[in-house]
């Protein structure tokens, strides 16, 4: 097949680790290459932020990433995207005029938009993953929210009208119902992992020394919703242990980092300034034997649409204790993988990793179980089987909807 994947903010060739880059960037070019892999010709279109890039920029495995001229060629935050989805769905519509493709994967809302803009002419079908609701942002952040108004709307409208919507755990389903989009809509497939690059054992030089007698570990982007203040907080409860930071921008910019800073002051008012370490951004490289020197990797959203770190964390054997939320349910096997704790239960959280550091044969068996549950369900090789089966379907049996309900 010919599949034209559209993520207009989130290039996969961007390092992860941004405000505006993270788990998206990672599914885009991994599901890229599995797919190219497996022969179908894949582009990925996302959005030129810089002059000087080529037009089309080869991936490893043969999948390319094509520019498009959308708004002016600079960074500039997601939220600041939308008045150009027009302009790129009709650059999208010209380039599919002259080669069309079989599927249109879109990525985000704003994708989504754009992709609709380019496809209808043509009526090729479109496949929305979401990659998170605007629905739930404003619910765990009200006023805090920067998404565009048009948002929630244009989720409604994507969601009702095109082929079919590839959501990424069962939340999203329910999510979505709410919003008017009938379960038969929705396909559930869920993020996955390199089993070959997380596994257990790897060890690594350049790993931080241990401090204390066990290790705690947080990653993933420098932002609020992340929540690690509560993992800071938790340590006032949870003696002879530290915890370390990695995500944000690299080491020598923390202390220009609103987040790190407001992080760091929060560890010196807690009392445990000198158990808590930020990395700033990590190589991918060494993620594997960083994430194997901890004792529990610990993940504290407020909500998460997915959340690759656990199955990071339980691909390289180490259990993970994670807020009861989104997609952390359907990843996080509770008293089998590791625990699911209340969102914003401090108490909670500090108790439970307590009780997981003060037994080592509880951990193992958390460790084994979280790998296995990795290979059996959450590799790139069952993504791609449950995303290229959506894509047949919907090019053999589904026309771009003229209206939207």
């Amino acid at each position: 097949m010919r599949i034209a994947m559209v993520s207009a903010h989130a290039s996969p060739l961007a390092s992860v680790g941004g405000v505006d880059t993270g788990g998206q960037n990672l599914y885009v070019a991994r599901l890229a290459e599995e797919l190219q892999r497996r022969g179908h010709d894949v582009t990925v279109y996302t959005r030129r932020d810089a002059t000087d890039l080529p037009d089309r920029v080869p991936l490893p495995g043969g999948a390319v990433v094509e520019h498009v001229p959308a708004g002016p060629p600079d960074p500039l935050p997601k939220d600041d995207l939308y008045p150009y989805m027009t302009g790129f769905g009709a650059h999208l519509a010209r380039a599919w005029d002259r080669e069309r493709p079989d599927a249109v994967h879109a990525h985000f809302w704003m994708s989504g938009v754009a992709a609709r803009t380019g496809a209808h002419p043509h009526g090729i079908p479109v496949v929305q993953t979401f990659h998170g609701l605007g629905t739930v942002k404003r619910r765990h952040l009200g006023r805090r929210d920067t998404s565009p108004y048009e948002r929630m709307g244009s989720e409604r409208e994507l969601g009702r009208g095109c082929g079919r919507v590839l959501a990424s755990c069962t939340d999203e389903v329910y999510e979505l119902a709410d919003m008017g989009v009938p379960p038969r809509q929705v396909s559930v497939v869920p993020c996955g992992v390199d089993v070959e690059h997380f596994r257990p054992g790897v060890r690594g030089t350049d790993v931080p020394e241990r401090q204390r007698r066990h290790r705690l570990l947080v990653c993933g982007r420098l932002v609020r919703r992340k929540g690690y203040d509560r993992a800071v907080r938790a340590l006032t409860e949870i003696p002879d242990a530290e915890l370390l930071v990695a995500g944000g921008p690299s080491a020598d910019l923390l202390e220009t980092d609103p987040e790190a800073e407001r992080l760091l002051w929060l560890a010196d008012q807690a009392g445990v300034a000198d158990r808590v370490r930020l990395l700033g951004a990590v190589d991918p490289a060494r993620m594997p034997a960083l994430i194997g020197s901890a004792d529990a990797i610990v993940c504290t959203p407020s909500y998460e649409p997915f959340g690759i770190v656990p199955l990071e964390a339980m691909a390289c054997g180490v259990p993970v204790v994670a807020t009861d939320v989104g997609g952390h349910r359907d990843t996080v096997a509770d008293r089998r993988t590791g625990r699911l704790v209340p969102p914003g239960d401090t108490a909670a959280l500090a108790s439970t990793v307590r009780d997981l550091l003060g037994d080592e044969e509880l951990r193992r068996r958390y460790g084994e179980a979280g790998r296995e549950r990795v290979l059996a369900r959450f590799t790139w090789q069952r993504v791609a089987d449950g995303v290229e089966h959506v894509y047949r379907q919907v090019a053999a049996g589904h026309a771009l909807p003229s209206e939207v309900a």
